[in-house]
Order: C-alpha cells, then structure tokens, then sequence
C-alpha cells in the first residue's frame, strides 16, 4: 500500500472530522439561537402588554419601553439573518460530503485500466462526473447568494 494513498487517506478522513466538526459546532448555535428567539418573545410580549395596559405610565417610561422593544427587533432581525447564514453553511457541508463521496467513487473508476473498463464503468463513470458537476454548480450558487446577501447587507 503505497504511502500516498495512506496520505491521502489519512487527508480525506481529517477532512471528513473537520467538517463533522463544523456541523456540530452549527447545529450547536443553532439551538442556541432558537432558545434566544423564544427569550426575545417572551421579553417582546412583556413589553407589548406594557406599553397597551398602561395608559397613566409617564411618556419617558413609554419611550424606555418603545426603545427596549426596537432594540428587541432589531436583535431578533440580526438573529434571523445568522441563522440563515448557518443553514447555508449547512446546505454546504452537505454538499461539500457529497462531492468528496462522488470525487471518491470516480477516482475508483478512474483509477481501472482503460482496456479493463466495461461499458456499464464507462457509463457509471460519465453518471458520476454529471452528479459531480451538479454538486459543484449548487455550490456554486449557494457562493453567489452568499456573495449577494453580503452586498446587500453593506
């Protein structure tokens, strides 16, 4: 077994952990970006029946209380946008594992003799190179809308 290959293996699955790793670690902040969300309702509530149940309430007190909720939204608009950031990062872990499963399954046909190859390889071989470019495009997307949604925050 030629050192290379134990490399290159070896390669594969530190990349594999890497990426096992950065899922964890998102769906981790995902969770706590949903126990947050409930937080922030539960403080807008409060501060909605507040600002409609007291009609005696100074107009200082009032503002304090328009200003703490505005703040509220605008920390759960900036909660949303980096969830939706995360579920991209997600979307491209997915499609980060299946083009190293499709990168793997043709380097194994690539690998065979031409002369030894059958029709049904050399079919399998072409299937395989066709979903390898679809993933690469659907990377590609998630890249651009990444790209957009970042000038579109500026």
């Amino acid at each position: 077994y030629p050192t290379w290959k134990r490399t290159l293996t070896r390669r594969a699955r530190e990349a594999q952990m890497k990426r096992f790793c950065k899922a964890q670690a998102i769906q981790r902040r995902l969770e706590e970006i949903e126990v947050t969300f409930r937080e922030l309702e539960q403080q807008g509530i409060k501060l909605e029946k507040l600002l409609r149940d007291e009609d005696g309430t100074a107009a200082d007190q009032k503002t304090q209380w328009m200003n703490q909720l505005l703040y509220l939204v605008q920390k759960k608009n900036s909660l949303m946008s980096e969830e939706s950031d995360l579920m991209i990062a997600v979307q491209e872990l997915k499609l980060e594992e299946q083009q190293w499963q499709l990168d793997q399954k043709l380097r194994c046909y690539m690998n065979r003799e031409e002369s030894l190859k059958t029709p049904e390889d050399r079919t399998a071989e072409q299937e395989i190179l066709v979903q390898l470019l679809e993933v690469v495009n659907k990377r590609n997307v998630l890249i651009h809308i990444q790209e957009e949604k970042r000038l579109s925050e500026l």
